[in-house]
């Protein structure tokens, strides 16, 4: 079998990054919706290679109200860096299952250290592009992709210091909340933010074309998939929910196009929050992209 019909499910059970607790639930209930089961289907053969540890916030200190429990989030990002690489280097395509978005980190250093800089479609609500100086709130899930980027000066241990990503190989699909200092951010590097706007006008089957255009190149593919890019009415299980996201079919048809396309090397799913959903309908959805981005078909 090639990368793309073997896949290694990975967890990482973090939610320092993020204000709400629960999203540490997430690579549980991902799984118990019947992750494994539905790709084994595909034919795909599936390997689980259980969790990587993480601290929690009643024993990990805050350290820093600008980037709080950076320490510990990067102690996490370095054991995920550890797995992708070994997963990758046996020619196996990772699945990371957060967890918050802050996980990101982790899969980048280790992506980049077997493949070295890559290109990322980040299909997210939010462009997670602050930097501690800029960042409203100090929670480090709004950080990731700046930190790939080489912006907020972090570093993961035993592994080359970021850019991990080509900064012209960036693609953010169905972003709808933005701060300032992203927005700056955004200019500067002149990354590709296509928004929900742009759904809105000209569909997502002509957004995911342009992103898959701008992301692809040499040394790996990944997408970052945060739950929360969906409307709340369909995946409720979200810390960050916004309204206005992508519809159920918008979704599938996204995930339909990335593997019709056949460039993705690796993938996470990041942000389901079982403490906030409704009979676990976003863990199931997450499943089903998994599934529709792995090949998945209606016929």
């Amino acid at each position: 079998m090639n990368a793309q019909r073997r896949v290694a499910i990975l967890g990482a059970p973090l939610d320092l990054g993020a204000s709400r607790r629960g999203v540490d639930m997430g690579p549980s209930s991902i799984r118990y919706s019947g992750l494994a089961e539905r790709l084994e289907r595909l034919g795909l053969e599936v390997a689980d290679c259980g969790n990587v540890t993480a601290e929690i916030p009643e024993v990990a200190p805050v350290r820093d109200e600008h980037a709080r429990y950076l320490p510990a989030i990067l102690a996490s990002c370095s054991q995920i860096a550890r797995r992708v690489a070994e997963i990758v280097t046996n020619g196996v395509m990772p699945l990371v299952l957060g967890g918050d978005h802050s996980i990101a980190m982790g899969t980048f250093a280790g992506l980049h250290s077997v493949h070295g800089r890559g290109g990322v479609i980040w299909i997210d609500a939010h462009g997670d592009l602050n930097r501690p100086e800029t960042s409203p709130s100090g929670n480090v899930h709004g950080m990731p992709l700046a930190a790939a980027l080489g912006a907020c000066g972090f570093s993961v241990d035993g592994f080359d210091p970021p850019p991990w990503v080509d900064p012209a190989r960036v693609a953010i699909v169905g972003a709808r909340q933005l701060d300032p200092g992203e927005k700056d951010l955004i200019k500067e590097l002149n990354l590709c933010v296509l928004t929900m706007g742009d759904v809105d006008r000209r569909g997502i089957a002509s957004v995911m074309h342009e992103a898959m255009t701008v992301v692809q190149g040499p040394g790996f593919v990944h997408l970052s998939l945060d739950a929360d890019v969906c409307d709340p009415e369909i995946a409720p299980g979200v810390g960050t929910p916004v309204r206005g996201g992508l519809s159920y079919r918008e979704a599938h048809l996204s995930m339909e196009l990335l593997a019709e396309a056949e460039m993705l090397t690796s993938m996470e799913v990041v942000e389901v929050n079982p403490i906030l959903d409704h009979a676990d309908v976003t863990g199931a959805l997450a499943v089903e992209l998994t599934a529709s981005a792995l090949g998945e078909r209606i016929i």
